[in-house]
């Protein structure tokens, strides 16, 4: 049989989601995939467990053209309804930081979980699976290399630019243009830095070294642990700000958010007048990173203990050290980011619904909507939410 009352392109965490709902409604549902296998993305997320959702959902924590667009979807199927399915299955999980909940196990055990809803909704996947060309006619006919279907729904959950060896695509972007809609314009978002001026050589020599940071851009920060690479920075703090960063903009680093550095240095001048720059700064960050600035900022000092540092040398560290100065030449590009920043354009698409304000029967779901998650959870949320606001009328 090759015509459905539904057909989702993309067994991702967004088009599963959204075929289990629609299939648990009495839908004939068919969920095709143009990789080998389902589910590549949620398989490698969470370092391999899954960070499934985060217990702290709030708008604030999604990046949109419009940012009301996502509060319908995120408030009828909660982090808290996912939560009760994890634990309908039996699968462990905890709190690692900032109410980020991973599995205790590995991220197949929510695929897994996944594709059991699925098949106990009577939903039919197909893999190997390439969408070659989409016509409508009252109805949907999809041409494939597998053959031709047809469909009364068609469910565009085909994600984004982001990690293209797991099957990241343009393929839903192409498709919401052939139907009029517009796009937001797509750039890599939660991806690390990368630098070509001299940071690039301290970054390689300082590579795995991690730290807990502030990092700024424009009025925009977030306090995590930044993590130097040989290509330049990255770890959450870094990814969170690259959604909000821009070309040719710098970021602010604060190596020490919990302490006036000025306040600390001048304090332990009078503590411990004939200890080094480095002895001290040792105690609050790695030796590694403070010999590497000792050799930026204060090395013709270096032997010196602080009773003959001058109190102007101690303010330029301790700025420095507070509010860090670097540009980077760019990010990693898609074939490291997390999600593709951008998408298909909110303002022609439903928000209760998903569905196109353009085209009936046409819906968007998960990642290649303009709707973009802070690092954490909240982007498999938004996938969970927005599948099943579509799946429920679909």
């Amino acid at each position: 049989m090759n015509d459905w009352d539904v057909i989702v392109i993309g067994a991702g965490a967004a088009g599963l989601m959204c075929a289990i709902t629609a299939g648990q409604s009495g839908r004939r549902v068919l969920v095709i995939e143009s990789a080998n296998k389902p589910g590549k993305k949620i398989l490698m997320s969470g370092g391999g467990r899954c960070n499934f959702t985060n217990l702290y959902v709030e708008p604030d924590n999604f990046l949109s053209n419009n940012p009301h667009f996502c509060k319908s979807a995120l408030s009828r199927y909660t982090q808290w309804d996912f939560i009760e399915l994890v634990a309908k299955h039996h699968i462990g999980y905890h709190e690692k930081t900032l109410g980020q909940l991973f599995c205790d196990d590995a991220s197949k055990d929510i695929l897994a979980m996944l594709l059991s809803e699925a098949e106990q909704a009577g939903v039919t996947l197909k893999t190997r699976c390439e969408v070659e060309r989409v016509d409508f006619d009252k109805s949907y006919k999809l041409t494939t290399n597998a053959g031709d279907m047809t469909a009364i729904s068609l469910v565009v959950a085909s994600g984004g630019l982001s990690v293209p060896t797991l099957g990241g695509s343009d393929f839903g972007y192409r498709l919401a243009e052939q139907f009029g809609h517009q796009l937001i314009p797509l750039r890599p978002a939660l991806v690390p830095f990368t630098f070509s001026d001299g940071f690039k050589l301290l970054s390689e020599r300082l590579s795995g070294v991690s730290v807990a940071a502030r990092i700024t851009a424009g009025k925009q920060s977030f306090l995590e642990s930044i993590l130097f690479t040989h290509r330049g920075l990255s770890g959450p703090a870094v990814l969170q700000i690259s959604s909000y960063w821009r070309e040719g903009q710098s970021v602010q680093v604060d190596l020490l958010p919990a302490t006036d550095c000025l306040d600390f240095l001048t304090e332990q001048k009078i503590e411990q007048p004939r200890a080094l720059m480095r002895t001290v700064l040792s105690q609050l960050l790695p030796r590694k990173l403070v010999l590497e600035l000792e050799a930026l900022w204060w090395l013709e000092q270096a032997e010196k203990p602080l009773a003959e540092l001058p109190g102007q040398l101690l303010e330029a560290i301790a700025e420095k050290i507070n509010g860090w100065d670097l540009k980077p030449s760019g990010t990693e590009g898609y074939r490291t980011a997390e999600v593709t920043l951008g998408g298909v354009d909110t303002c022609d698409v439903s928000s209760k619904t998903m569905e196109s304000q353009k085209q009936p029967g046409l819906y968007f779901v998960g990642e290649v909507l303009d709707v973009t998650g802070h690092l954490g959870g909240f982007n498999f949320q938004w996938a969970w939410a927005s599948g099943v606001a579509a799946g429920q009328v679909a």
